[in-house]
């Protein structure tokens, strides 16, 4: 109580003689109480037995530490509390003890048993408390347990804990060296957390201990990318910063292609520009490097790898982050890592953040004035955003002077300059003379405004203001070299500012001028130099140098006049008190004035002093500093600060991508996170621009597969055809009309065409005509009795097993015949005289290019538009679905895994009759076992976020040495995850996987050669990829291009005017994203390839398919 009471008295403030007021400072008061009594009631609260005067006491020490207080001498009382029951007390002893622990080191070590049973407390924040404290005691002997610590801290379940583990570890590094083994080790563990918590801490330990161990990185590349969006702000910032050094030595330079271009136009201009008289060799040497250059760009097309896209995408949104640190790390990422077309995205972000605090300012002002040197046009639509208020701090103006300079062109020279009329009026005179630097730079760099400058910058020579008026002179002495015999009177009315102008450097800069050009002013320069030298001795140094080098120019070219004041000045040189002067003059007099004892030099006076100089560059002092990496310290200041890593070049060749695909063993466990994945799929993160990218997976459920980093590629993109369910389903009724409205145009085509084709029918010989119906004859029969013997059994099978039959006769006559006809094709051509073809219910397309023949009844061009056409209004049943005749199968489970079953798929190319949102696969059984298969069906389905499947009916029996097929669909949200899922007979389980190859996610679509341009032209700039390359020897026709293309990509022909281009259209089956290809080829083989996409990444993986089919 009586402690309590002494609280009390001391909280209102109490006075008496001697004792100091806690109560408002308790470090207050100290000179006038004895060191012995200061503290006292504190320490008394802490040896309380009650919690509430020690939380009471811990509270003030926190506060006195905080307001920069020396709370030392309270350790030993604090200490005694860390065992103390009460959490709220034992946090603010910990917050204690981390401030003092290095301070006082021998009372922390007496505690270390307590911080070590603190480390098994049940509280997270006890638990790292301790970590934190013990990992704060700077002394080796407790090195190994402090190990110990960090490896359990390491393995906790809290997330917070390994955060604090990861804190630990630079700390321990630092302390002792020779751990980095151990604690490499223990930053691998922490790297594969899944967590976002933990995530930006491991990768500052990873930085200050081993950055160089890039192959830590590789496995958890894809995990940070899919994580970066969820971290804490600095976290963020050290993620991106390690991700851009990690992606230049994993990555390709993605403008590799636009330098060859440069090296290749440099080239031609060298060429042309060259004089007549230059030797043939040199032009053979140029033709042949653009020849090697021209042939690198088309041998090795530039595809950019699926991870850096990852990376470039998933940290675009950061751009729009409250954090400038982030802002910036983004901004210098995309800079040093993204194409040169996508970099302009920072622009908007980087001017958002010139309107935060002055101190934020200086720093992005620093970075977009190096941008701007090589990237200026990406921020020339914000100029007016660099232009200067009066508000601004002198350093931020000129920074932004420096960027509104950088940005100057022939267009926006005029506004820029009437801005610098305004500025030098300013009061400040540094930045006035920054401005008039400014406008000598803009007349060094864009010579039609030169004249212009220089008679603003004369102008300013009768300014009121000394300074205004010296800058000016410096100014123009510079622009003046480059050409001075044009602007003589300017030097005559600058020889007569030297009686006014006392700023020493513009002094000697028009006393340069007048030495450099006394030719043109032969009757002033004689005159300036008489009255220099009455003044010579009151002269700065500067200008007593400048004045010597004009009387040694003039007594070289005019000694009659100027031979005695030479003399005159020499001697006063002689004996001045500066030596650099006196070293001058004798100098100067050995060289002009020939004696005997002068050397051979003499002779040369005139070279030596009359050289003619090269005009000087005006630079930006920004020029050289992108060698440092953006936003980094270094940067900031011109040189190399202590801890910075250089930034790698580009590796010549890209290194294997494989490396960061991750194997997962046993299916990933995701139920409740799909949940919240397919929640957040509805409402996308990206704005209208970016809709193709989706939303990013999750990493705590990646399952990469291992199949190369193709599949993984649209790891990030899973779910994104989801989002668009929505909006389809509300323009469903819109699409079927203008579906009906384009199935009549192309049905007017179908006639046009095929009534040409019959002209060309006519033309072929009997013998064909003959061997063609035989074929057709037999076929027909053939199938008729398969489709016979099956008629007994379920509707459903027969139909199946009638497809199947027919598969097989059409093989049988590939191999047999040279020529192979459609046997689909030939019926409905057989019936073209007894029905209209408006008619044609029935008709199945011909979905397969590869069997398509040259000399068939229809012309190649109406097989190709028909490809993949259904006219019928029903959609097809499941069942009912058959495979085309060649289509590729694949291997789902081999016959010795499955214990006599082999089952391959598929991918049908039909529409997917209970859901069009669904890839359609046909699945072929084969039960070589000598029993029966019982209950084939599906269990345990494993899908990315957003994926859905609708399983095939289950099989009840297959028997011994029988086949079946069935058909499933697959919505693979237009990506190319594999589908995983067991399939299940009656006694056994197999896991299996379906993956797509990328032209399987599309379907056809029908339009005219109007349609096409227009969409086309709408899915320009970032949605268009282009590659050049040399097509394969078999495939420089039409048809063959048509045949390969079809074959690599569900897509249908599209009308084409030009017989040199070749065009295809067709949607994403899950998001409708619409895809648009053209050939485009040349006489001697060489062809462009172009593909518009909304979703880039499809787009990137069917560019390589594409040029696979065409080139191999």
């Amino acid at each position: 109580m009586s402690a309590s009471s002494a609280f009390n008295d001391e909280k209102g403030g109490s006075s008496s003689v001697g004792e100091p007021e806690y109560g408002h400072d308790p470090a207050s008061g100290g000179i006038f109480s004895s060191d012995y009594k200061r503290h006292d009631d504190l320490k008394e609260m802490l040896d309380s037995n009650k919690d509430s005067l020690k939380l009471e006491a811990m509270k003030r020490i926190v506060a006195m530490i905080a307001r920069g207080k020396n709370a030392s001498d309270l350790f030993p009382a604090v200490v005694k509390n860390v065992a103390c029951k009460n959490i709220e007390v034992k946090k603010l002893v910990y917050v204690y003890l981390v401030r003092y622990a290095e301070e006082q080191q021998d009372l922390a070590l007496l505690s270390i048993s307590t911080f070590q049973r603190g480390l098994k407390d049940p509280n997270q924040l006890i638990r790292a408390s301790a970590l934190r404290v013990l990992s704060s005691i700077r002394v080796t002997i407790i090195v190994p347990i402090m190990m110990l610590a960090i490896k359990e801290a390491a393995s906790d379940m809290s997330p917070y804990v390994r955060k604090t583990a990861a804190h630990a570890i630079p700390k321990l590094y630092s302390l002792d060296p020779d751990q980095k083994d151990q604690l490499i080790e223990v930053i691998e563990k922490l790297l594969a957390d899944k967590t976002t918590l933990v995530a930006g801490s491991v990768v500052m330990a990873f930085e200050e201990v081993c950055p160089e161990r890039i192959d830590l990185i590789h496995k958890n590349y894809r995990k940070l990318c899919n994580l970066l969006i969820d971290v804490e702000e600095w976290g963020q910032v050290v993620i991106i910063n390690m991700l851009t050094r990690y992606a230049r030595t994993q990555f390709l330079n993605p403008n590799i292609n636009e330098s060859l271009l440069e090296e290749g136009g440099s080239g031609d201009k060298t060429f042309y520009g060259s004089d007549g008289n230059d030797d043939d060799d040199e032009d053979e040497e140029d033709k042949e490097k653009k020849a090697e250059a021209a042939a690198l760009a088309k041998r090795k097309p530039y595809v950019m790898d699926p991870d850096h896209r990852l990376l470039l995408r998933n940290t675009k949104p950061l751009l729009q982050s409250r954090n400038a640190a982030v802002v910036m790390a983004v901004a210098q990422l995309y800079f040093h890592l993204a194409p040169k077309a996508e970099v302009g995205v920072i622009a908007k972000a980087l001017v958002r953040l010139l309107r935060s605090h002055s101190e934020v300012q200086y720093v992005v002002l620093q970075n977009v004035a190096t941008m701007t040197i090589k990237r200026r046009g990406m921020f020339e639509p914000y100029l007016k955003s660099f232009y200067i208020r009066s508000t601004d701090p002198t350093q931020i103006k000129i920074l932004k002077l420096e960027v509104l300079t950088n940005l100057a062109n022939e267009t926006n020279i005029s506004t820029i300059l009437r801005e610098f009329q305004t500025y030098i009026k300013s009061v400040d005179k540094d930045f006035v003379a920054a401005t008039i630097q400014a406008i000598g730079r803009c007349a060094t760099n864009i010579g039609e405004v030169r004249d212009t400058c220089l008679n603003g910058l004369v102008q300013l020579l009768s300014n009121r203001d000394e300074l205004v008026v010296a800058e000016s002179v410096v100014v123009i002495k510079k622009l003046l070299q480059m050409q001075p015999e044009k602007h003589s009177d300017i030097i005559k009315h600058m020889a007569k500012l030297t009686d006014n102008i006392q700023v020493p450097m513009a002094r000697a800069s028009i006393l340069w001028l007048i030495g450099e050009y006394c030719e043109h002013v032969p009757k002033i320069a004689p005159d300036v130099l008489r009255k220099m030298a009455k003044s010579f001795t009151n002269e700065e140094d500067i200008v007593k140098l400048q004045i010597l080098n004009l009387a040694a120019k003039l007594y070289l070219t005019n000694s009659k006049q100027t031979k005695l004041l030479t003399q005159y000045v020499l001697n006063l040189a002689k004996y001045d008190q500066n030596y650099d002067i006196r070293d001058r003059a004798r100098f100067i007099r050995q060289l002009i004035v020939p004696t005997e004892k002068s050397g051979a030099l003499s002779k040369y006076a005139k070279k030596l002093f009359l050289a003619l100089k090269p005009a000087p560059v005006l630079e930006s002092p920004f020029k050289d500093r992108d060698h440092f990496q953006l936003g980094s310290l270094s940067h900031l200041l011109n040189a190399k600060a202590g801890g910075y890593q250089e930034l790698p070049d580009w590796p010549e060749a890209a290194p294997d991508p494989s490396v960061r695909n991750v194997e997962v063993p046993e299916w990933t466990k995701c139920s409740s996170r799909e949940k919240r994945k397919e929640k957040k799929v509805e409402k996308p993160f990206y704005s209208d621009s970016e809709g193709e990218s989706g939303p990013t997976e999750s990493a705590d459920s990646e399952s990469y597969s291992s199949s190369g980093s193709d599949s993984a590629s649209a790891s990030a993109e899973s779910g994104s055809g989801s989002q668009s369910e929505e909006s389809e389903d509300a323009s469903d009724s819109e699409e079927e009309e203008e579906e009906e409205d384009k199935k009549k145009v192309w049905k007017k085509e179908f006639k046009k065409l095929a009534q040409g084709s019959e002209s060309e029918q006519s033309s072929e010989s009997d013998e064909r005509k003959r061997a063609r119906k035989s074929k057709q004859q037999k076929s027909e029969s053939e199938s008729e009795t398969d489709g016979d013997e099956e008629s007994d059994s379920e509707s459903s099978q027969s139909e199946s097993d009638d497809s199947e039959s027919e598969v097989d006769v059409k093989n049988k006559k590939a191999v047999q015949s040279k020529a192979p006809s459609k046997p689909v094709i030939k019926e409905t051509k057989k019936e073209k005289k007894e029905m209209s073809l408006l008619d044609l219910d029935d008709f199945e397309p011909a979905p397969s290019p590869q069997v398509t023949p040259v000399n068939s009844f229809l012309s190649s061009s109406l097989v190709t538009d028909l490809e993949g056409l259904s006219l019928s209004d029903s959609v097809l049943s499941p069942a009912a679905i058959s495979p085309s005749g060649t289509q590729k199968c694949y291997e789902l489970l081999h016959r010795i895994s499955g214990e006599g079953l082999s089952v391959e798929y598929c991918f049908s190319r039909q529409p997917f009759g209970p859901d069009a949102n669904m890839v359609a696969v046909q699945m072929h059984f084969a039960n070589s076992a000598a029993t029966d298969a019982k209950n084939l069906h599906m269990e345990d389905v494993k899908l990315q976020s957003g994926m859905r499947v609708t399983d095939f009916p289950e099989i009840e029996l297959l028997p011994a040495g029988e086949t079946t097929t069935a058909v499933m669909g697959i919505d693979f949200c237009d990506s190319t995850q594999a589908a995983n899922f067991q399939l299940c007979t009656h006694s056994r389980k197999f896991f299996v996987s379906i993956q797509p190859p990328v032209g399987e996610l599309m379907k056809p679509v029908f339009m005219t050669e109007n349609e096409f341009k227009k969409e086309q032209g709408q899915l320009m700039g970032m949605n268009e990829i282009t590659e050049k390359l040399t097509l394969d020897v078999k495939c420089r026709n039409e048809h063959a291009i048509v045949q390969r293309v079809s074959a690599a990509a569900n897509l249908s022909r599209v009308p084409c005017g030009s017989d040199k281009e070749c065009r295809f259209a067709g949607r994403t089956v899950s998001g409708g994203s619409l895809v648009l290809v053209t050939v485009a080829t040349e006489e001697d083989g060489s062809a462009r390839l172009t593909l518009n996409c909304e979703k880039m990444v499809i787009g990137t993986m069917l560019v390589k398919d594409v040029l696979l089919a065409l080139t191999q």
